[in-house]
């Protein structure tokens, strides 16, 4: 009998292994650290962004006004459900408005885009989808946050409803139904028609086709 039970346990061990290596394996982390290839990617530069030191590692600053990246893919392409963090360093003396992480569909106008507002010394998380006429909004002006330090944020969509967070911290949320996204680009520091410049830093973004609850979100360093 005890060593039915002892195979039994060793099953249960083996079986939440597989589970958790799949859940970990569902994830794609980008170090933004350097100006040549991301996660494999190559990266085509606007303007002068810099690679600076961060806690734990690298990250990429960007001035405002002119620096971003772009990379040629879609890392949410085919995902009925996903989560999008991101850990970045929001500064002050930027512009009000800024689309400092865009995902967009080739061809169409669906897309992802993670945002900031500032007001004052603060700044706060605006969050968008979009997929054919089904869109949200997530403006989160209730929730401001001080500039100049690093941040952990997430963007989760579950199929039904879209939320997002702050250090862990749900914000805001609401019901949204969209298509999963197809082939597409992925612009960091400013949307991808090159307005609303991010005055900031970005070390690492994360992307999971499911949505994650905040116990497992990545850490900032």
């Amino acid at each position: 009998m005890k060593h039915f039970v002892f195979k039994c346990s060793v099953v249960v061990l083996l079986c939440s292994a597989a589970v958790l290596s799949q859940r970990s394996q569902s994830s794609l982390t980008w170090k933004i650290d350097n100006l040549g290839k991301i996660s494999g990617n190559a990266v085509s530069i606007v303007g002068h962004p810099q690679v600076i030191d961060a806690p734990g590692g690298k990250a990429i600053a960007f001035d405002g006004v002119g620096d971003s990246l772009l990379l040629n893919t879609n890392p949410l392409a085919g995902a009925e459900a996903f989560t999008v963090e991101a850990v970045f360093r929001p500064e002050a003396g930027g512009a009000k408005e800024q689309r400092w992480f865009h995902i967009q569909e080739d061809n169409s106008e669906n897309r992802v885009l993670l945002e900031t507002r500032l007001v004052e010394d603060e700044w706060f998380l605006d969050t968008y989808i979009r997929s054919g006429e089904n869109n949200r909004t997530l403006y989160a002006e209730n929730f401001k946050h001080p500039l100049g330090a690093w941040y952990q944020v997430a963007l989760v969509f579950d199929g039904k409803e879209m939320r997002h967070y702050v250090e862990g911290l749900e914000e805001m949320s609401g019901p949204l139904t969209i298509s999963p996204l197809t082939a597409g680009k992925t612009s960091i520091g400013v949307r991808m028609n090159r307005v609303y410049w991010f005055k900031g830093a970005v070390q690492k973004v994360r992307f999971t086709q499911r949505a994650l609850q905040p116990s497992e979100f990545m850490k900032k360093n």
